[in-house]
């Protein structure tokens, strides 16, 4: 006789881990993806954040845990089987380590929703509460990267308003070796040099090669306040997706009341950390690079857009996606500076669309073979 116990920790902290691998970066890729951060240092900071963003949904974030144990959503009885808990579990897990091993940013809050109805359909057919999938886990899904699209697009525009309005300008950076004349060196190495037709340009590597706004305020650098900012917000980011993911990956463990709550979050927090700080490579160059060039202004704006979001839905228990709205932020910012990659985006719309039948057929075929080994 299989030990579900052991079987059901085992999973959760799989999903934990996979989920800290695939979304961990993603707070922070508007740090690496302006130059603002090497990836080492991000990568440190998403770490720290999320951790804190974790353990935190111990006090304010229960309500997703109801959410995501799938009741009104399944019969009583099934959400309290191993079987269908560990099906669940491993569905999902499988669908975001697939998806990580090919740079592909997922959303765990959809892989567990496919994984839930795909066991459910295997276990009780289609006997499944329709209208409760379609208000607690579709709409909110659907409308919130579109959310997150139409508000990074707007706050761009009035970003871009207020800077002129200030006075601010931007630097260009070019590559070193065209003809200019030196100007000025700043200690840090970087080197300002005048063109004949006095167009102020700054030359750097290229990790630090973006537009910095020239000009202060309050007697402070305008690009250093918005650098510390861009931190500040990257952060919550990471913070608030560690708040809305940890609760949901806890969620069907507590129902086979395999850990108490402090012993689930503590062990998924340090798994989704562990997972994020090994295997974070492939989706943070995907996130940070392939889907819109962006100035440092740029990330700070879609990391507010994020993170308002996602605390928001966090605290009322409504289960989006922070991988969603993330990716709904810079397609948002793509749109308006006009330097969004549509093939890319094109390609992580098609891996959304991929996730719910991917999960639900890997849940609902783990099901069946649990079933019959039980059984057996």
């Amino acid at each position: 006789m299989l030990d579900f116990t052991f079987v059901i920790i085992g999973a959760m902290l799989f999903i934990a881990y996979v989920n800290g691998a695939n979304d961990n970066f993603k707070g922070v890729a508007t740090l690496f993806g302006s130059g603002v951060a090497d990836y080492r240092r991000a990568l440190w900071w998403a770490t720290a954040a999320t951790l804190a963003g974790s353990l935190t949904a111990f006090l304010v974030a229960t309500q997703l845990i109801t959410v995501f144990q799938g009741k009104d959503l399944v019969p009583l009885h099934l959400i309290q089987s191993p079987n269908f808990v560990a099906a669940v579990i491993f569905g999902a897990a499988f669908t975001v380590l697939a998806a990580t091993k090919i740079g592909m940013p997922i959303s765990t809050t959809h892989s567990l929703t496919g994984a839930l109805v795909g066991s459910g359909v295997a276990a009780v057919g289609f006997d499944l509460n329709a209208i409760g999938l379609l208000q607690k886990f579709f709409i909110p899904l659907l409308l919130s990267p579109i959310i997150a699209v139409a508000l990074s697009f707007l706050a761009y525009s009035v970003l871009t308003s207020a800077l002129r309005f200030a006075g601010l300008n931007r630097e260009t950076c070019v590559c070193v070796g065209n003809d200019f004349l030196p100007v000025a060196v700043t200690p840090e190495g970087a080197m300002f040099l005048e063109s004949s037709n006095a167009l102020r340009v700054i030359v750097d590597s290229e990790a630090r090669c973006a537009g910095r706004l020239t000009g202060t305020i309050w007697g402070v650098s305008t690009q250093r306040l918005i650098d510390y900012g861009h931190y500040l917000s990257a952060g919550a980011v990471s913070f608030a997706r560690g708040l809305n993911d940890t609760p949901k990956i806890v969620a069907l463990g507590l129902t086979a009341s395999v850990l108490d709550l402090k012993w689930s979050i503590g062990c998924a927090a340090v798994a989704m950390a562990l997972g994020g700080l090994l295997n974070a490579r492939k989706v943070a160059e995907t996130v940070s690079r392939r889907i819109t060039a962006m100035e440092p202004d740029h990330g700070f704006l879609a990391n507010i857009v994020t993170s308002f979001l996602v605390i928001v839905a966090s605290r009322w228990g409504i289960p989006v996606s922070t991988t969603h709205v993330s990716c709904g932020s810079l397609f948002g910012i793509g749109m308006a500076n006009g330097q969004a990659d549509w093939g890319v985006i094109r390609t992580i719309l098609l891996a959304w669309v991929l996730t719910l039948p991917f999960a639900a057929t890997s849940a609902g075929l783990i099901y069946v073979i649990l079933a019959r080994f039980t059984d057996a």
